[in-house]
């Protein structure tokens, strides 16, 4: 009876307990605001024709996130190099160092991909930033493109930069070596990552130019941008080598593919036919 009266007082207790805690006032906690941009917000900074979905870039391996950010502006380092002569190599190196592989804050947030700073003569949008010093002031874009013409005009109208364009274009390691001595960064590894990047990636493929030829029945150029596929659903080695009429081994040689494994949206250089 003992047992049974204590087993009651408890569920009594418990019971009250339960409707004292039903009839508590509720108590709403704000939450701090978002730091970090929705997907939408992302998207929405990126050029029209670049839209890229960043749903699932955290299960992307660090090789896919940097095949994803060269596809995306290897043309425009291009570009920039045409215009500028500054390698295409070392631009999208710098690129993917100073944005993450474009997914940085600066580079979600703000477009830029180079990490400028924004220093006096800046007029436009700004962002501060926690860098060398707490809340650094970093210059806004409105197009991740204004930021690699920025970079192109930083480096073009400073003239301790001016020595860097004594160099070939194609020495990318006279470059990288060249951005640390003018001070373009504070990190004593920093040339060694550019050429870590620009040769594990292979970036230099980027600085060949088309050379126009003398004959005017000759329509292909003495040197040609390698072609470049990307992976699509239902893509195996065998069927892209007959697509492009290239020996499936040289395609396996030529990406250093392991166990003739590939994945969906990996590019593949294929290699010129001789």
């Amino acid at each position: 009876m003992a047992q049974n009266h204590c087993l009651t007082t408890t569920l009594l207790l418990l019971t009250l307990l339960l409707n004292s805690c039903g009839s508590a006032k509720k108590v709403k906690i704000n939450a701090p605001s978002t730091i970090t941009p929705s997907t939408e917000n992302v998207k929405a900074k990126l050029p029209e024709t670049k839209i890229k979905s960043f749903e699932n870039t955290r299960k992307l391996s660090v090789a896919e996130r940097v095949d994803r950010y060269v596809k995306t502006y290897a043309e425009v380092a291009q570009q920039e190099m045409k215009s500028y002569d500054i390698p295409a190599s070392i631009t999208l190196a710098q690129g993917i160092l100073e944005s993450g592989m474009g997914d940085s804050r600066l580079a979600t947030q703000a477009n830029n991909h180079f990490g400028i700073k924004c220093h006096r003569e800046w007029r436009g949008e700004r962002i501060y930033h926690d860098d060398d010093e707490k809340g650094e002031c970093f210059r806004v874009y409105k197009d991740p493109r204004k930021s690699y013409r920025d970079h192109s005009l930083f480096l073009t109208t400073r003239s301790r930069y001016d020595f860097l364009f004594d160099y070939k274009k194609h020495d990318y390691k006279a470059w990288a070596k060249g951005l640390k001595k003018a001070g373009y960064a504070t990190d004593p590894k920093y040339p060694d990552k550019l050429i870590s990047l620009i040769e594990r990636y292979r970036l230099d493929r980027y600085d060949l130019k088309k050379k126009k030829t003398n004959k005017e029945t000759e329509s292909t150029p003495e040197i040609a941008l390698e072609k470049v596929h990307q992976v699509q659903k239902g893509d195996t080695l065998y069927s892209i080598s007959k697509k492009y009429q290239v020996d499936l081994e040289l395609i396996v040689q030529e990406n250093k593919i392991e166990n003739n494994t590939i994945f969906l949206g990996q590019n593949l250089i294929i290699p010129q036919a001789k």
